[in-house]
Protein backbone atom coordinates (compact mmCIF):
# COMPACT_ATOMS: atom_id res chain seq x y z
CA UNK A 1 0.00 0.00 0.00
CA UNK A 2 1.33 3.29 -0.88
CA UNK A 3 2.19 5.97 1.49
CA UNK A 4 -0.78 8.67 0.46
CA UNK A 5 -3.23 5.41 -0.04
CA UNK A 6 -2.78 4.35 3.63
CA UNK A 7 -3.52 8.07 4.87
CA UNK A 8 -6.36 8.44 2.48
CA UNK A 9 -9.62 6.67 5.02
CA UNK A 10 -7.62 8.74 8.09
CA UNK A 11 -8.29 12.10 5.90
CA UNK A 12 -11.76 11.10 4.55
CA UNK A 13 -13.15 10.65 7.93
CA UNK A 14 -11.64 13.82 9.71
CA UNK A 15 -13.12 15.86 6.42
CA UNK A 16 -16.59 13.60 6.61
CA UNK A 17 -16.71 15.02 10.56
CA UNK A 18 -15.72 18.45 10.10
CA UNK A 19 -17.42 19.72 6.70
CA UNK A 20 -21.11 19.45 8.09
CA UNK A 21 -22.77 22.22 5.73
CA UNK A 22 -21.95 23.59 2.89
CA UNK A 23 -20.39 21.89 0.08
CA UNK A 24 -16.95 20.85 -0.22
CA UNK A 25 -15.55 18.35 -3.53
CA UNK A 26 -12.12 16.94 -2.88
CA UNK A 27 -10.40 15.38 -6.18
CA UNK A 28 -7.91 12.77 -4.53
CA UNK A 29 -4.99 12.19 -6.17
CA UNK A 30 -6.00 9.39 -8.48
CA UNK A 31 -8.04 11.40 -10.00
CA UNK A 32 -11.07 9.97 -7.86
CA UNK A 33 -13.55 13.56 -6.24
CA UNK A 34 -15.62 12.74 -3.30
CA UNK A 35 -17.79 15.46 -1.86
CA UNK A 36 -18.38 16.37 1.73
CA UNK A 37 -21.07 18.20 3.74
CA UNK A 38 -24.82 18.69 3.18
CA UNK A 39 -24.76 19.94 -0.32
CA UNK A 40 -25.73 23.47 0.24
CA UNK A 41 -24.68 26.51 -1.32
CA UNK A 42 -21.66 26.76 -4.23
CA UNK A 43 -18.93 24.15 -4.39
CA UNK A 44 -15.72 24.55 -3.59
CA UNK A 45 -13.25 21.76 -5.68
CA UNK A 46 -10.22 21.19 -3.89
CA UNK A 47 -7.43 19.12 -5.91
CA UNK A 48 -4.72 17.35 -3.81
CA UNK A 49 -2.12 16.18 -6.91
CA UNK A 50 0.50 14.60 -4.59
CA UNK A 51 0.23 11.21 -2.49
CA UNK A 52 2.37 12.71 0.28
CA UNK A 53 0.14 15.40 1.14
CA UNK A 54 -2.64 13.41 2.83
CA UNK A 55 0.00 12.03 5.76
CA UNK A 56 0.53 15.82 6.21
CA UNK A 57 -3.08 16.80 6.37
CA UNK A 58 -3.78 14.54 9.16
CA UNK A 59 -1.16 14.88 11.28
CA UNK A 60 -0.66 18.85 10.82
CA UNK A 61 -2.91 20.36 9.15
CA UNK A 62 -3.11 24.07 9.50
CA UNK A 63 0.75 23.81 8.77
CA UNK A 64 0.63 21.02 5.73
CA UNK A 65 -2.76 23.32 4.08
CA UNK A 66 -0.56 26.67 3.83
CA UNK A 67 1.92 24.51 2.87
CA UNK A 68 0.47 22.46 0.07
CA UNK A 69 -0.96 25.60 -1.25
CA UNK A 70 2.33 27.00 -1.49
CA UNK A 71 4.22 24.08 -3.29
CA UNK A 72 1.72 23.69 -5.73
CA UNK A 73 0.69 19.99 -3.84
CA UNK A 74 -2.93 21.92 -3.76
CA UNK A 75 -4.98 23.80 -6.02
CA UNK A 76 -8.47 25.14 -5.89
CA UNK A 77 -10.76 25.93 -8.23
CA UNK A 78 -10.36 29.13 -9.99
CA UNK A 79 -8.19 29.84 -6.75
CA UNK A 80 -11.14 30.47 -4.55
CA UNK A 81 -8.93 30.26 -1.49
CA UNK A 82 -11.22 32.74 0.41
CA UNK A 83 -14.26 30.60 -0.45
CA UNK A 84 -11.89 26.98 1.09
CA UNK A 85 -10.96 29.21 3.85
CA UNK A 86 -14.13 30.15 5.08
CA UNK A 87 -15.97 26.87 4.47
CA UNK A 88 -13.26 25.43 6.49
CA UNK A 89 -13.68 27.87 9.13
CA UNK A 90 -17.76 27.88 9.63
CA UNK A 91 -17.13 24.06 9.89
CA UNK A 92 -14.17 24.19 12.27
CA UNK A 93 -14.84 22.56 16.06
CA UNK A 94 -11.94 20.82 17.97
CA UNK A 95 -13.99 17.96 18.50
CA UNK A 96 -13.79 17.19 14.95
CA UNK A 97 -10.07 16.44 14.31
CA UNK A 98 -8.14 13.13 15.26
CA UNK A 99 -6.99 13.08 19.16
CA UNK A 100 -3.39 13.69 18.18
CA UNK A 101 -4.18 16.85 16.67
CA UNK A 102 -5.81 17.91 19.69
CA UNK A 103 -2.59 17.23 21.77
CA UNK A 104 -0.37 19.02 19.23
CA UNK A 105 -2.48 21.98 19.98
CA UNK A 106 -2.82 21.93 23.40
CA UNK A 107 1.31 21.46 23.31
CA UNK A 108 1.78 24.12 21.31
CA UNK A 109 -0.08 26.55 23.68
CA UNK A 110 1.55 25.21 26.79
CA UNK A 111 4.59 25.75 25.07
CA UNK A 112 4.17 28.82 23.98
CA UNK A 113 5.91 30.88 26.39
CA UNK A 114 9.61 29.08 25.14
CA UNK A 115 8.20 30.17 21.56
CA UNK A 116 7.63 33.10 21.85
CA UNK A 117 10.50 34.32 24.32
CA UNK A 118 11.62 37.29 22.35
CA UNK A 119 15.17 38.34 23.48
CA UNK A 120 17.00 41.48 21.83
CA UNK A 121 18.45 39.23 19.20
CA UNK A 122 16.01 36.99 18.30
CA UNK A 123 13.38 40.35 18.05
CA UNK A 124 15.60 41.45 15.57
CA UNK A 125 16.07 38.24 13.74
CA UNK A 126 12.48 37.77 13.61
CA UNK A 127 11.74 41.33 12.57
CA UNK A 128 14.07 40.84 9.71
CA UNK A 129 12.52 37.45 9.07
CA UNK A 130 9.60 39.30 7.63
CA UNK A 131 10.24 43.38 7.27
CA UNK A 132 13.77 43.02 5.67
CA UNK A 133 12.88 41.22 2.47
CA UNK A 134 12.31 43.87 0.18
CA UNK A 135 10.30 47.80 0.61
CA UNK A 136 9.65 46.87 -3.00
CA UNK A 137 7.38 44.21 -2.32
CA UNK A 138 5.61 46.48 0.45
CA UNK A 139 5.50 49.66 -1.66
CA UNK A 140 3.06 47.39 -4.22
CA UNK A 141 0.22 46.86 -2.22
CA UNK A 142 0.38 49.70 0.53
CA UNK A 143 -1.02 52.98 0.61
CA UNK A 144 1.11 56.14 -0.20
CA UNK A 145 2.64 56.46 2.99
CA UNK A 146 3.24 52.87 3.70
CA UNK A 147 1.14 52.24 6.66
CA UNK A 148 1.19 48.24 7.52
CA UNK A 149 -1.49 48.18 9.89
CA UNK A 150 -5.37 48.41 10.28
CA UNK A 151 -6.55 51.19 8.59
CA UNK A 152 -9.69 52.78 10.16
CA UNK A 153 -13.10 53.24 7.46
CA UNK A 154 -15.19 55.77 9.54
CA UNK A 155 -16.99 56.06 5.77
CA UNK A 156 -17.26 52.43 4.41
CA UNK A 157 -16.47 53.84 1.09
CA UNK A 158 -13.27 55.44 1.82
CA UNK A 159 -10.22 54.59 -0.32
CA UNK A 160 -7.04 53.04 1.39
CA UNK A 161 -4.87 56.43 1.24
CA UNK A 162 -8.08 58.20 3.14
CA UNK A 163 -8.74 55.28 5.75
CA UNK A 164 -4.78 55.40 6.61
CA UNK A 165 -4.85 58.83 6.99
CA UNK A 166 -8.11 58.85 8.98
CA UNK A 167 -6.28 55.84 11.53
CA UNK A 168 -3.47 58.54 11.99
CA UNK A 169 -5.96 61.03 12.96
CA UNK A 170 -7.78 59.17 15.32
CA UNK A 171 -4.93 58.30 16.92
CA UNK A 172 -3.90 61.40 17.09
CA UNK A 173 -6.81 62.84 18.52
CA UNK A 174 -6.44 60.30 21.70
CA UNK A 175 -2.97 61.38 22.01
CA UNK A 176 -3.83 65.26 22.78
CA UNK A 177 -1.27 66.40 21.19
CA UNK A 178 0.65 69.85 21.77
CA UNK A 179 3.18 71.96 19.49
CA UNK A 180 6.82 70.81 21.25
CA UNK A 181 5.81 67.46 23.06
CA UNK A 182 8.40 64.81 22.47
CA UNK A 183 6.71 61.72 21.28
CA UNK A 184 7.84 58.27 21.29
CA UNK A 185 7.06 56.24 18.63
CA UNK A 186 7.99 52.50 19.36
CA UNK A 187 7.89 49.76 15.51
CA UNK A 188 7.56 53.53 13.57
CA UNK A 189 7.90 51.17 10.51
CA UNK A 190 8.64 53.48 7.55
CA UNK A 191 7.92 56.57 9.41
CA UNK A 192 4.62 57.32 8.40
CA UNK A 193 2.75 58.03 11.57
CA UNK A 194 6.40 59.59 13.07
CA UNK A 195 6.05 62.14 10.05
CA UNK A 196 2.43 63.02 10.20
CA UNK A 197 2.62 63.83 13.86
CA UNK A 198 5.62 65.79 13.96
CA UNK A 199 4.20 67.80 10.00
CA UNK A 200 0.80 68.14 11.24
CA UNK A 201 0.58 68.58 15.16
CA UNK A 202 4.49 70.20 15.43
CA UNK A 203 5.51 67.39 18.29
CA UNK A 204 8.88 66.29 17.99
CA UNK A 205 9.02 62.39 17.26
CA UNK A 206 11.13 59.65 18.36
CA UNK A 207 10.96 56.16 15.72
CA UNK A 208 12.34 52.97 16.97
CA UNK A 209 13.02 49.74 14.76
CA UNK A 210 14.38 46.75 14.65
CA UNK A 211 14.55 46.73 10.68
CA UNK A 212 17.46 47.64 8.85
CA UNK A 213 14.97 48.77 5.45
CA UNK A 214 12.83 50.66 7.87
CA UNK A 215 15.67 52.73 9.36
CA UNK A 216 17.21 53.17 5.87
CA UNK A 217 13.53 54.12 4.63
CA UNK A 218 12.26 56.24 7.68
CA UNK A 219 15.16 58.29 7.83
CA UNK A 220 15.71 59.08 4.21
CA UNK A 221 11.76 60.15 3.99
CA UNK A 222 12.54 62.42 7.12
CA UNK A 223 15.22 64.19 5.44
CA UNK A 224 12.80 64.70 2.12
CA UNK A 225 10.29 65.94 4.06
CA UNK A 226 12.55 68.72 5.55
CA UNK A 227 11.55 67.05 9.22
CA UNK A 228 15.19 66.26 9.93
CA UNK A 229 14.78 69.01 13.33
CA UNK A 230 11.67 67.26 14.57
CA UNK A 231 12.29 63.76 13.54
CA UNK A 232 14.51 61.05 14.78
CA UNK A 233 14.58 57.18 13.84
CA UNK A 234 16.81 55.00 15.65
CA UNK A 235 17.61 51.23 15.38
CA UNK A 236 17.20 50.02 18.90
CA UNK A 237 15.16 47.80 21.31
CA UNK A 238 12.54 49.46 22.78
CA UNK A 239 13.77 48.44 25.85
CA UNK A 240 17.10 49.85 25.94
CA UNK A 241 14.89 53.00 25.74
CA UNK A 242 15.49 56.16 28.77
CA UNK A 243 12.24 58.90 28.70
CA UNK A 244 10.38 60.49 29.64
CA UNK A 245 8.29 61.33 26.62
CA UNK A 246 4.91 63.04 26.91
CA UNK A 247 3.09 60.95 24.66
CA UNK A 248 3.80 57.39 23.28
CA UNK A 249 1.83 55.61 20.42
CA UNK A 250 2.40 52.15 19.42
CA UNK A 251 0.65 51.06 16.29
CA UNK A 252 1.23 47.18 15.15
CA UNK A 253 4.00 46.53 17.54
CA UNK A 254 2.76 44.49 20.39
CA UNK A 255 1.91 41.28 18.26
CA UNK A 256 5.71 41.15 18.58
CA UNK A 257 6.33 41.65 22.25
CA UNK A 258 5.18 37.53 23.04
CA UNK A 259 3.09 36.88 26.01
CA UNK A 260 6.23 35.80 28.40
CA UNK A 261 6.65 40.11 27.87
CA UNK A 262 3.53 41.62 28.51
CA UNK A 263 4.70 42.68 32.01
CA UNK A 264 7.59 43.88 30.37
CA UNK A 265 6.53 45.88 28.06
CA UNK A 266 3.89 47.82 29.68
CA UNK A 267 6.39 48.42 33.02
CA UNK A 268 8.64 49.98 30.09
CA UNK A 269 5.63 51.96 29.06
CA UNK A 270 5.00 53.27 32.67
CA UNK A 271 8.39 53.91 32.98
CA UNK A 272 8.90 56.05 29.87
CA UNK A 273 5.86 57.84 30.01
CA UNK A 274 5.97 61.24 31.77
CA UNK A 275 3.51 61.74 34.57
CA UNK A 276 0.95 63.51 33.11
CA UNK A 277 1.46 61.96 29.51
CA UNK A 278 -0.80 59.89 27.37
CA UNK A 279 0.05 56.57 25.98
CA UNK A 280 -1.58 55.06 22.76
CA UNK A 281 -1.20 51.36 21.96
CA UNK A 282 -2.98 49.86 18.66
CA UNK A 283 -3.02 46.23 18.32
CA UNK A 284 -4.52 42.91 17.01
CA UNK A 285 -6.49 41.07 19.44
CA UNK A 286 -8.88 37.85 20.00
CA UNK A 287 -12.31 38.48 21.11
CA UNK A 288 -11.78 35.25 22.75
CA UNK A 289 -10.15 33.08 25.01
CA UNK A 290 -6.49 32.65 23.87
CA UNK A 291 -5.09 29.75 21.43
CA UNK A 292 -2.04 28.78 19.85
CA UNK A 293 -0.74 30.64 17.35
CA UNK A 294 -1.03 29.36 13.73
CA UNK A 295 1.79 27.20 13.07
CA UNK A 296 2.36 28.32 9.51
CA UNK A 297 1.90 32.21 10.40
CA UNK A 298 4.77 30.98 12.87
CA UNK A 299 7.19 29.35 10.32
CA UNK A 300 6.79 31.32 7.42
CA UNK A 301 5.28 35.01 8.10
CA UNK A 302 5.90 36.17 11.87
CA UNK A 303 8.17 33.88 14.01
CA UNK A 304 7.78 35.09 17.53
CA UNK A 305 4.67 36.50 17.14
CA UNK A 306 1.15 36.32 18.43
CA UNK A 307 -2.55 37.62 18.92
CA UNK A 308 -2.99 38.24 22.26
CA UNK A 309 -6.64 37.87 23.65
CA UNK A 310 -7.61 40.92 26.37
CA UNK A 311 -7.49 38.69 29.17
CA UNK A 312 -3.30 37.84 28.87
CA UNK A 313 -2.49 41.76 28.32
CA UNK A 314 -5.15 43.30 31.53
CA UNK A 315 -2.85 41.78 33.96
CA UNK A 316 0.41 43.09 32.61
CA UNK A 317 -1.58 46.26 32.34
CA UNK A 318 -2.83 46.09 35.96
CA UNK A 319 0.23 45.58 37.33
CA UNK A 320 2.15 48.46 35.49
CA UNK A 321 0.59 51.12 37.72
CA UNK A 322 -1.16 52.75 34.45
CA UNK A 323 -4.68 54.13 33.93
CA UNK A 324 -7.00 52.28 31.33
CA UNK A 325 -8.52 55.14 30.59
CA UNK A 326 -10.36 54.02 26.99
CA UNK A 327 -10.20 50.73 25.76
CA UNK A 328 -11.60 50.65 21.64
CA UNK A 329 -12.34 47.38 19.55
CA UNK A 330 -12.81 48.22 15.83
CA UNK A 331 -14.06 44.99 13.90
CA UNK A 332 -13.52 44.28 10.55
CA UNK A 333 -11.71 47.69 9.90
CA UNK A 334 -8.95 45.25 9.06
CA UNK A 335 -10.42 42.88 7.07
CA UNK A 336 -11.15 46.06 4.73
CA UNK A 337 -8.09 46.86 5.39
CA UNK A 338 -6.60 43.32 4.11
CA UNK A 339 -8.88 43.13 1.08
CA UNK A 340 -7.37 46.33 -0.02
CA UNK A 341 -4.22 45.02 -0.19
CA UNK A 342 -4.82 42.00 -1.43
CA UNK A 343 -6.62 43.41 -4.36
CA UNK A 344 -3.77 45.60 -4.85
CA UNK A 345 -1.37 42.58 -4.97
CA UNK A 346 -3.42 40.74 -7.21
CA UNK A 347 -3.60 43.58 -9.53
CA UNK A 348 0.41 44.11 -9.09
CA UNK A 349 1.24 40.73 -9.37
CA UNK A 350 3.41 40.84 -12.43
CA UNK A 351 6.00 42.84 -10.66
CA UNK A 352 5.63 41.02 -7.21
CA UNK A 353 6.44 37.72 -9.76
CA UNK A 354 9.51 39.94 -11.08
CA UNK A 355 11.40 39.82 -7.77
CA UNK A 356 9.65 36.58 -6.23
CA UNK A 357 9.67 33.31 -7.82
CA UNK A 358 6.04 31.52 -7.79
CA UNK A 359 6.44 29.34 -4.38
CA UNK A 360 6.41 32.86 -2.73
CA UNK A 361 4.00 34.68 -4.78
CA UNK A 362 1.55 31.49 -3.57
CA UNK A 363 2.67 32.01 0.10
CA UNK A 364 2.21 35.89 0.09
CA UNK A 365 -1.48 35.37 -1.33
CA UNK A 366 -2.18 32.65 1.04
CA UNK A 367 -0.70 34.72 4.08
CA UNK A 368 -3.27 37.64 2.96
CA UNK A 369 -5.99 35.34 2.53
CA UNK A 370 -6.07 33.70 5.64
CA UNK A 371 -5.71 36.70 7.67
CA UNK A 372 -8.80 38.41 6.02
CA UNK A 373 -10.52 35.47 7.27
CA UNK A 374 -9.34 35.59 10.33
CA UNK A 375 -11.17 38.85 10.70
CA UNK A 376 -14.21 37.71 9.32
CA UNK A 377 -14.94 34.24 10.70
CA UNK A 378 -12.83 34.37 13.75
CA UNK A 379 -12.81 36.47 17.01
CA UNK A 380 -10.04 38.56 15.88
CA UNK A 381 -10.13 42.27 15.92
CA UNK A 382 -8.04 45.55 16.73
CA UNK A 383 -7.49 47.46 19.83
CA UNK A 384 -6.57 50.07 21.51
CA UNK A 385 -5.49 51.08 24.80
CA UNK A 386 -5.46 55.00 25.81
CA UNK A 387 -3.08 54.89 29.01
CA UNK A 388 -2.09 57.58 31.52
CA UNK A 389 -0.55 57.76 34.84
CA UNK A 390 -3.86 60.21 35.96
CA UNK A 391 -7.18 59.03 35.59
CA UNK A 392 -7.86 62.57 34.38
CA UNK A 393 -4.81 62.83 31.83
CA UNK A 394 -8.18 62.59 28.98
CA UNK A 395 -11.37 63.75 28.71
CA UNK A 396 -14.18 61.87 30.65
CA UNK A 397 -15.96 61.16 27.83
CA UNK A 398 -14.94 60.53 23.56
CA UNK A 399 -16.82 63.20 22.23
CA UNK A 400 -13.61 65.25 21.50
CA UNK A 401 -12.97 62.30 18.87
CA UNK A 402 -15.93 63.20 16.96
CA UNK A 403 -15.94 67.25 17.65
CA UNK A 404 -12.56 68.40 16.25
CA UNK A 405 -12.04 70.51 19.26
CA UNK A 406 -9.41 68.93 22.38
CA UNK A 407 -11.14 70.38 25.25
CA UNK A 408 -8.98 71.64 28.36
CA UNK A 409 -8.20 69.18 30.89
CA UNK A 410 -8.89 70.43 34.60
CA UNK A 411 -6.52 67.79 36.88
CA UNK A 412 -7.89 67.01 40.19
CA UNK A 413 -5.53 67.78 42.85
CA UNK A 414 -2.49 65.77 43.09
Amino acid sequence: MKGGDMWEPVFDTMIRRLIQTGHLQITYPDGRTQSYGDGSGPPVLLILHDPKILRALCLTPELALGEGYMNRQITIKNDALGDLLRLVLRNRRPDAFPFWIRILDRARFAFRNLVQRNTAHSAKSNVAHHYDISDDLYRLFLDDDMQYSCAYFADDGMSLNDAQSAKKSHIAQKLLLSPGQQVLDIGCGWGGMALTLARDYGVKVTGVTLSENQLETARTRVTQAGLSDRVTIRLMDYRDLTGPFDRIVSVGMLEHVGVPHYRDYFDKISALLAPDGVALIHTIGRCGPPIAHSPWIHKYIFPGGYVPSMSELVPALERSGLWTCDIEVWRLHYAKTLRHWRNRFDAQIDQVRALYDDRFVRMWRYYLTVCIMAFEEQQQAVFQFQLSHQRDAVPLTRDYLYSGHIPRLHHAAQ
